[in-house]
Formats: C-alpha cells, structure tokens, sequence
C-alpha cells in the first residue's frame, strides 16, 4: 500500500528553521520532492532529488535556504528549512514517483503519490 506521511511543520518566526520529515512505504520510488501550496495559489514544486543517486534540484526561491535529502534505510525524505520566510508559509506535501525525475518536475502532473501535507507558517 502507498503511503507517504508528513511531519514536522509547525509555526516558526522568521529566519528560523524547521525540518519536515515523509515517512514513505508502498514502493521503491526513483524520484521524490517536495510541494508547497499556500492560499489561493497553485501548488508549486520545492525541491526533488533521484532517489538512486542523490541529484538535487530546487525552486529559484529556496535555493541556498532549503536542503532536500534521503535516509534510504528510514525510507524517509526530509526537507531542511533555514531562513525561513513568511513567503514561505504554505501546506507543504511530499510526492513520490517510480520513474525516473522529469524535466518538468515542478509541475503536479509529473507524480503520481501525495501525502497529506504539513502545514508550515512563518510569522514576521
């Protein structure tokens, strides 16, 4: 059975830091990332990395702030944020895909497995 659970969003001032956690069971997936969805927006992609050999890729607007990794033995992806902002609030989701990373990962349509979501909010 797919599941992909999230943890760890909660509420941060900003320039603080939190680590999302997604507990992922079903498959060996090939490709995970990150989401985020704040109010009234479209869900947009954060970061994602091939499972197999650890490429990373991030959204212009988290670069150099957020860190996307893997502990293949926890089956786990977790999403380190630093300098948090409040731009940064949003639902936060973790997405999973068994083929390979595609060109256009950032868009929704390019996983087929969703968790639940975090909710992650930066105050000013």
């Amino acid at each position: 059975q797919v599941q992909l659970v999230e943890s760890g969003g909660g509420s941060v001032q900003a320039g603080g830091s939190l680590r999302l956690s997604c507990a992922a069971a079903g498959y060996t997936y090939s490709c995970m990332a990150w989401f985020r969805q704040a109010p009234g927006k479209e869900r947009e992609g954060v970061a994602r990395i091939v499972t197999g050999g650890g490429n990373t890729v991030y959204a212009d607007a988290v670069k150099g702030r957020f860190t996307i990794s893997q502990d293949n033995a926890k089956n786990t992806l977790y999403l380190q944020m630093n300098s948090l902002k409040p731009e940064d609030t949003a639902m936060y989701y973790c997405a999973a895909q068994r083929g390979y990373c595609s060109g256009n990962w950032y868009t929704e349509a390019s996983f087929t497995y969703w968790g639940q979501g975090t909710q992650v909010t930066v105050s000013s």
